[in-house]
């Protein structure tokens, strides 16, 4: 993994988001959720959401803490904190992890899943930013473990398997 032993350590519910200008250690699992990353190398500075569903009812911006758990409400929130920090869009990179299909895999589901409306959702909040996307793992059947060290943006990711068993 990481040399960044002794740093502190963050986890990120479903709903919840980190925008970190210092050193840390943040992670998330995800299944049908999204995690977008925002990364600028020259600030060290990052962010990362855990959204849980695509969009937010409203045009702008979350009102609540409530609102981070949508897609578009949580990337508009990450670039307005990073913009009100001196970071330019020009500066920052995105990836997109997530948008699992964990349920069809279970239930034989065929309609759009959750997971697929996600990541439509993250890429057209992106687009809009012209935000470009330089690392990705979505949909599939399983779920992922992420760590993402904001200060270097690297991101780790595991995926969880997703075989079912009796107990």
């Amino acid at each position: 993994m990481s040399a960044d032993a002794g740093l502190s350590r963050i986890y990120l519910e479903p709903g919840e988001l980190s925008v970190q200008f210092e050193p840390v250690e943040v992670s998330t699992i995800l299944g049908s959720c999204i995690a977008v990353v925002l990364y600028s190398s020259s600030h060290r500075a990052g962010a990362i959401c855990h959204a849980m569903l695509p969009y937010h009812n409203k045009t702008r911006g979350p009102s609540s803490r409530n609102d981070f758990k949508y897609v578009d409400s949580s990337i508009h929130y990450m670039v307005d904190c990073l913009e009100a920090r001196k970071i330019k869009r020009q500066q920052l990179i995105a990836k997109v992890f997530g948008g699992g299909d964990v349920l069809r895999a279970v239930a034989g589901i065929r309609a759009k899943t959750v997971g697929q409306q996600n990541i439509e959702a993250a890429f057209a909040v992106l687009d809009s930013y012209c935000l470009p996307v330089t690392a990705k793992d979505l949909g599939g059947e399983q779920g992922r473990k992420l760590i993402f060290y904001p200060h270097t943006g690297q991101v780790f990711l595991k995926r969880l398997n997703k075989s079912l068993r009796q107990i």
